[in-house]
């Protein structure tokens, strides 16, 4: 099952995401979805969820889940910080697995690393009293530069040890042992709880308005885009739909990334101008400003706004 942000309260609801109780469990980075197919034969009494950005390998954990028969997970594609702020409660989760992270290993994109302090800050208001997030990864430099940020954020005890035996069976284990690579572990002990607040992303009605004219032709687009310290919005590119365009909007807020379908479309009361209804995004900020970046483009095709709810 693939979690719709839209589509669920914040925070969900374990309890009704899965139909039962039990212990939570987050793998960061589920890759093809191996490692929760063995966390789900090893533990059938914990409700997993797993996060990860690239919509190809979350294909493929779909489609292994579905083959290994697996039923209590629960699989988000996206930022995992995204996930923790908005879908996952104070102290919900037991136990967080980073299996074979991306390093970012050059010094200008280090940056990216996701185990840094303010994740770890984040993490411990999301994990239970004695949770813990297990690491392990190959790379040396990321494994000293982990450790030292969850020491740093003073909010968890590291405790290396040998890797557990389910995470030498991943993908990434079985290549790097084939290579003789050492594989380092540890795990991040919660030891007390960060005292910032961490609220879910604001969410708003649905934006629109209403214009008096006629559309231009799809012909007529060029991309436009704002930059804003909230969001970043780029009109990416417009087709025809009979009288009216369809625009594919692309919004970049923190932690979060969206591809909306926004459409200019005449109505009984004048050209509507909002999301196309086959689209569900999670309506926030950054949306909001996608469909007033397209009446504005719209005003200087000459349409006049009548109405606008954004």
């Amino acid at each position: 099952m693939l979690l719709v942000p839209a589509d669920l309260p914040f925070p969900a609801d374990p309890e009704a995401l899965y139909g039962r109780g039990g212990p939570w469990v987050l793998e960061i980075g589920f890759g093809d979805g191996r490692f929760l197919v063995e966390l789900a034969r090893l533990h059938p009494e914990w409700n997993l969820l797993g996060a990860e950005v690239a919509p190809a390998s979350v294909s493929r954990a779909l489609r292994r889940l579905k083959r290994e028969g697996v039923t209590q997970a629960r699989l988000f594609r996206g930022d995992a910080r995204f996930l923790l702020r908005n879908l996952v409660g104070p102290r919900a989760l037991e136990r967080v697995y980073v299996n074979f992270p991306d390093p970012w290993p050059k010094k200008k994109h280090a940056q990216r690393r996701l185990l840094q302090v303010p994740f770890f800050r984040l993490l411990s208001t999301r994990l239970a009293a004695g949770g813990a997030l297990w690491l392990t990864t190959d790379h040396p430099e990321y494994y000293e530069f982990a450790t030292a940020e969850a020491r740093a954020s003073g909010l968890f005890e590291v405790r290396p040890g040998p890797p557990p035996p389910e995470t030498l069976r991943t993908k990434y284990a079985r290549k790097w042992l084939d290579q003789s690579r050492p594989i380092f572990h540890a795990a991040f002990a919660k030891t007390a709880e960060a005292d910032e607040a961490f609220p879910p992303i604001r969410r708003y009605p649905v934006p629109h308005a209403l214009m008096q004219g006629t559309p231009p032709p799809a012909e007529a687009f060029r991309k436009q885009v704002e930059t804003a310290p909230e969001a970043n919005v780029v009109l990416l590119e417009a087709w025809q739909a009979g009288p009216g365009l369809v625009v594919l909007a692309r919004v970049e807020e923190a932690e979060l990334a969206q591809e909306v379908l926004l459409e200019a479309r005449p109505s009984s009361k004048g050209v509507y101008v909002g999301l196309r209804p086959s689209c569900s995004p999670l309506v926030t900020a950054g949306v909001k400003r996608a469909v007033g970046l397209l009446v504005r483009w719209l005003e200087a095709q000459g349409l006049e706004t009548a109405q606008r709810s954004y």
